[in-house]
């Protein structure tokens, strides 16, 4: 009787160690640690860990020369919504392995079934472990697929799929999801993390193999990130997030890893009764609803991918009744806050310490770049003076531990949307000057340069008449 070997698996990275550990020493993750049952291996053309064919010593030893490897042309297929594309650069690469995560809930079956109903029905396949015919077949009716001839397989087992695969030899194939999907070679439990890891390999042997796209959703833990081993991550081309606020129609695929294109592209979307909508105007799409002259409120841009998009960012500050004064961020680094406080504190000599601070970006959308530091700022003090900002522009620009405005990359993409969407004034560093030149000559517009902190503050607060 084969041997049953015995590992401890961090639930969170996939970390292994013969012996239980209260501490991950690869994650630093508490009390993640599990014991799993694994039975040895069976024989495979595969061996372990790739998903290269195997001699017989279980390792390749031929070297070749990379020179002489004829390498086609790579022809994406467009999935023909128009933000999906956007995000994957143009369609989906021919043998590629994508992984789809989200919240429960946020669209990602969806999003998946809207893709084959724009392939044709001869080379697609839906595997689906989570539910069932008939709700599938409600969801497609919803969808306005109810035409369409989809290839459903309901399974949970990964041998099967594989056998299904091989046998149709779709160009795309949906697996909802990875998590459901167990191998019969493994006595541990669907979802485990060697588990997921042992499917995720065998869908990347069979993309790369076959040269068969295929699409794994994914759920995600309360931290946000893919359930499941890292290695996960690692070991697919492309990895896609799900994003959206619960009480917001909108949702933000958002690529993280991509081998194929770039990483900076976010696409959106919204969720309608009929499903996905692509959302191709999103400028101002974030600004619904914004009051106008309101105290701690102030309009900024970012830049997502090559899209820019203007969002509000409102301030409150009040006075603290704690010892230690409240810092609270939605959409921005916190620490990024304590930071940016500090400073305006050094250069305006107002007191933040008897303060309680909260920074909110509208909208649900996250700032990860610096370009809006100075809006940031200028939202706080309105919040202390209680006073709307005396200039509506658009505030952009980067502040430095000095209080100097610092320049930001591409900025000339920021003015020329907002202007598309009807803005006129705008306040950004002066070291930007000789680029925004061309652009202040050919358009209608005023456009406001400041070098430091206090000269900005003089501007955006003068009184109005």
């Amino acid at each position: 009787m084969a041997k049953v070997k015995k590992v401890y698996v961090c639930s969170e990275c996939g970390h292994e160690t013969s012996g239980w550990l209260g501490r991950c020493p690869s994650c630093e993750a508490w009390n993640s640690f599990s014991v799993v049952k694994e039975m040895p291996a069976k024989s495979s053309t595969v061996h372990a860990g790739s998903w290269l064919p195997s001699t017989s010593d279980g390792a390749r030893t031929e070297v070749i020369d990379l020179s002489k490897i004829e390498v086609e042309e790579i022809r994406r297929l467009p999935t023909t919504i128009a933000e999906l594309d956007r995000v994957l650069g143009g369609g989906i690469d021919p043998g590629s392995l994508i992984l789809l995560g989200g919240d429960p809930g946020i669209g990602k079956s969806t999003l998946a079934l809207e893709i084959l109903g724009h392939i044709p029905e001869d080379e697609i396949l839906y595997v689906s472990g989570e539910e069932s015919e008939t709700q599938i077949r409600m969801r497609c009716e919803r969808l306005e697929l109810g035409d369409k001839a989809i290839p459903l397989l309901t399974t949970t087992n990964f041998s099967i799929v594989e056998k299904i695969i091989l046998e149709l030899r779709p160009t795309f194939a949906v697996i909802d999801s990875i998590q459901t999907v167990y191998s019969d070679d493994l006595t541990a439990a669907p979802g485990s993390v060697s588990q997921v890891r042992e499917a995720g390999m065998g869908f990347l042997r069979i993309a790369k193999s076959y040269g068969i796209t295929i699409l794994m959703t994914g759920h995600v833990t309360k931290e946000g990130a893919i359930a499941g081993p890292r290695v996960l991550e690692h070991m697919v081309d492309t990895v896609l997030y799900f994003e959206g606020e619960r009480d917001s129609s909108l949702r933000i695929l958002r690529c993280v890893k991509n081998r194929f294109f770039a990483t900076d592209e976010i696409g959106i979307f919204e969720m309608t009764e009929k499903g996905l909508v692509s959302v191709d105007q999103a400028t101002c799409l974030f600004l619904d609803g914004k009051p106008r002259n309101t105290p701690g409120s102030v309009i900024t841009a970012i830049l997502e991918g090559s899209r820019p998009l203007l969002l509000e960012l409102q301030a409150l500050t009040v006075a603290s009744n704690y010892g230690s004064p409240i810092r609270m961020a939605q959409g921005i680094d916190r620490s990024r806050l304590i930071m940016l406080l500090a400073v305006a504190e050094k250069k305006t000599n107002l007191d933040f310490s008897t303060l309680d601070a909260y920074v909110n970006v509208t909208g649900g959308m996250r700032i990860r770049g610096t370009s809006a530091d100075l809006a940031i700022l200028a939202a706080l003090l309105s919040s202390v003076r209680n006073e709307p900002l005396g200039l509506e522009a658009i505030v952009i620009g980067e502040v430095g531990l000095t209080g100097e405005v610092r320049s930001v990359s591409r900025i000339s993409d920021y003015l020329e949307e907002a202007y598309r969407a009807g803005w006129k004034r705008f306040v950004v560093p002066a070291s930007t000057r000789s680029r925004l030149r061309r652009f202040e000559k050919e358009r209608d517009v005023r456009v406001y340069y400041v070098s430091e902190l206090n000269e900005a503050f003089d501007l955006l607060f003068v009184k109005k008449g």
